[in-house]
């Protein structure tokens, strides 16, 4: 049950916000009594910071996915923009700003487990598209790694809408990659863009 409930906030904090959905909410929408809610969470922040880890989990799980199909770097990138998109698609507002705006501890929490994760995952796209020539040899790669994140959070945590933060991810995507590109990059970045808007 405890797993069920998680499970049911999780969608619903994603689609509605966090601040937004009550305890009544999730046991209306559960067909069960708010007591049951309280028998395995004694309040709301606990069962924000179980529900944060289940998303975590599961977005780092499609992002493993996406890795191990050995795409090239920038196809990578923007399959993994896609994912986030179809994840994130069903709220007018942002959760990761509500959660910021709302609860500033959990959210602290989040972005240090999110900061290790997706520092290792950029700098190892950055690397395999150096490798196959995607990318040039001469970039700084922990310094482009640091200066994405900072976009990407910023972004997240300061835009209310989720629309208009899925927008200026796609423009943050497509500025992070012209400016490492080789001329092979570009032409596959402009493919990849093709595909993304049709």
């Amino acid at each position: 049950m405890k797993e069920k409930i998680i499970s049911k906030a999780s969608e619903l904090f994603l689609k509605l916000g966090f601040k937004s959905v009550t305890m009544d909410d999730i046991a209306g929408e559960m067909c069960i009594s708010k007591k049951t809610i309280y028998k395995y969470f004694c309040n709301k922040e606990i069962l924000i910071e179980e529900s944060t880890a289940m998303i975590h989990k599961a977005i780092h799980q499609s992002i493993d996915t996406i890795v191990a199909e050995n795409r090239n770097a920038i196809e990578e990138n923007f399959q993994i923009r896609k994912m986030f998109k179809e994840m994130f698609k069903a709220g007018d507002t942002s959760p990761v700003y509500q959660l910021k705006k709302h609860y500033p501890e959990i959210y602290e929490k989040v972005m240090s487990r999110e900061i290790n994760e997706c520092n290792a995952v950029f700098k190892q796209n950055i690397q395999n598209g150096i490798q196959k020539g995607l990318y040039r040899k001469d970039i700084a790669v922990d310094t482009y790694v640091d200066f994405y994140y900072t976009l990407i959070f910023s972004i997240n945590g300061n835009t209310s809408s989720e629309k208009e933060a899925n927008k200026l991810e796609m423009q943050a995507l497509e500025y992070h990659t012209r400016a490492m590109a080789t001329l092979a990059g570009i032409i596959e970045l402009e493919k990849q863009l093709q595909k993304y808007n049709s």
